[in-house]
């Protein structure tokens, strides 16, 4: 019985083993052979080059996550209709109704968002 599974342990120790021997090599040869003179230029933001003028921690306006529910809205819509497109013809009735739900659900999420404003640029 075990030796169905030894193929999985075999390859979980060896990524496991590998992964954490990569990860100490590149710690040592950084120990070794990186420069550990910090100085104001490399300590300074590099992001976009202004001082951090909030916390980051503030928290978000709701319309940010509006705005990916939308995307994953229209992105999950589109991924899954074209392939139901493609065999409309063999999946019959039951695959017309079972989208047609999907697709309600989808319209729910919409409305959703469109009452709350997320569609509404400022």
């Amino acid at each position: 019985m075990l030796q169905n599974y030894t193929p999985i342990l075999v390859f979980m120790g060896v990524g496991l083993g590998l992964g954490t021997a990569l990860v100490v090599i590149g710690w040592l040869l950084g120990y070794l052979f990186g420069r550990h003179k910090p100085d104001a230029a490399k300590n300074a933001p590099f992001e976009c080059g202004y001082d951090a003028f909030e916390d980051a921690r503030m928290k978000f306006d709701v319309r940010f996550y509006l705005v990916a529910i939308l995307f994953i809205i229209f992105d999950l819509e589109i991924a899954f209709l074209f392939p139901w497109a493609v065999v409309i013809n063999q999946i019959g009735w039951f695959g017309f109704w079972a989208m047609a739900a999907f697709l309600g659900l989808l319209v729910v999420g919409f409305i959703y968002e469109w009452k709350k404003g997320a569609l509404e640029w400022e």
